[in-house]
């Protein structure tokens, strides 16, 4: 059997092997959600997103003779490290065959290259940080991950532990039917809480979208501020992920909740377009867009959403603030024909948000871990 190179993505070739690496490694998997294409591309093309303005990233490729078998990419986030005031390299967009000489080689390389680079941990997988898609599927494999969540078949936070590398945290994500209802007594206790603590809850406006946009930033930068992971995007990265989300959030259950006119919290639910994604097979043309556009615009086919963001401001938290906004949210949807939503993801040491989740009748049905070792 050949021996297993390593080498730094340098070709538009060798980029597209990359990027289309793990379509073959999980072709026969009915759970997994190929990316579109374009996407990717876009993602990864440093003129492209304003995030490498504060990153420094490099990609490499596993080949065994002809095969590729693996993939990894390292990165340098500035603004995490200057947040936090630490030496951390990351690696991400981990995925090998299960083979542990094929992970501990592509590890080996991104270790060696993120201490080369003066890094004093690496961790991951973040691709390429929290604002992203980060962890490993560690529980929840029977059923495909929503929007912007991770997924990977069990062994390969395996063979990651086996070189080495240490949970550091667990994200967690929420299930709840929308047949469940959300109890009469919690419904009338969130509207004595909204008339006691003078709060208004609106649907973000979409005709004035590049205003909404800095009071949403302004929220989320303050309500996430001490969050483990937590790195803050500067204005134009914001506004890239903003232009991305645009294209598919319903505005009735994107919710703004003001204090005598002033926002104090925000949560964002995006509707689960991977659930006409994952039948594009990362295509658009000749008939994916129409079939998107289908299952997005239409609806037939997606029935649950995510709810990604939760952010109060320090002033307003513990007021029940986020219990508010996930009633409503819970609300609009059901009138909107949503069936389920995910919470996703939460802090394992968040147990604030998960007991409001489960007392929201939420229940824990996914896990992502977060590994780290010290370089």
């Amino acid at each position: 059997m050949a021996s297993v190179e390593v080498a730094e993505v340098e070709s538009s070739a060798q980029r597209k092997d990359f990027i289309t690496f793990p379509n073959r490694l999980y072709a026969d998997d009915p759970h997994y959600v190929t990316p579109l294409l374009m996407e990717r591309k876009e993602f990864l093309d440093k003129d492209k997103n304003p995030f490498y303005r504060g990153a420094r990233t490099r990609l490499f490729l596993a080949k065994r003779g002809e095969e590729t078998v693996g993939r990894v990419a390292t990165c340098i986030n500035f603004r995490h490290n200057d947040y936090h005031e630490e030496q951390v390299g990351f690696f991400g967009f981990f995925d090998t065959i299960d083979d542990f000489e094929v992970a501990q080689k592509l590890l080996k390389v991104a270790m060696i290259t993120l201490k080369k680079e003066g890094m004093e941990k690496m961790r991951g997988p973040m691709n390429f940080s929290t604002n992203h898609e980060c962890g490993f599927l560690v529980e929840g494999f029977d059923s495909p991950p929503v929007v912007m969540m991770t997924y990977n078949r069990p062994y390969q936070v395996r063979l990651a532990e086996k070189f080495g590398l240490k949970k550091v945290m667990d994200l967690l994500a929420f299930y709840v039917e929308g047949a469940q209802g959300i109890p009469p007594r919690i419904q009338k206790v969130m509207e004595k809480l909204r008339q006691r603590s003078e709060i208004t809850v609106r649907s973000i406006r979409m005709s004035d979208f590049d205003a909404e946009l800095g009071l949403v930033k302004s929220v989320y930068d303050g309500g996430w501020a001490h969050n483990w992971g937590f790195v803050p995007m500067d204005d134009a990265e914001f506004e890239y992920m903003a232009k991305n989300l645009k294209q598919v959030i319903d505005p009735d259950i994107v919710l703004v909740a003001e204090h005598q006119g002033k926002p104090v919290a925000f949560s964002l639910a995006v509707p689960d377009i991977n659930q006409a994604l994952i039948k594009l097979k990362g295509r658009l043309f000749p008939f994916g867009l129409a079939r998107l556009l289908w299952h997005t615009k239409i609806r037939s086919k997606i029935t649950g959403v995510r709810l990604v963001i939760f952010g109060v401001l320090p002033d307003f938290q513990r007021r029940g603030i986020d219990s508010m906004l996930f009633t409503e949210t819970y609300l609009r949807a059901q009138k909107k024909g949503y069936k389920w939503a995910e919470l996703s993801w939460i802090l394992e040491t968040n147990e604030l948000m998960c007991k409001g989740a489960e007392g929201m009748g939420a229940r824990m049905y996914k896990k992502y871990r977060i590994v780290e070792m010290p370089l």
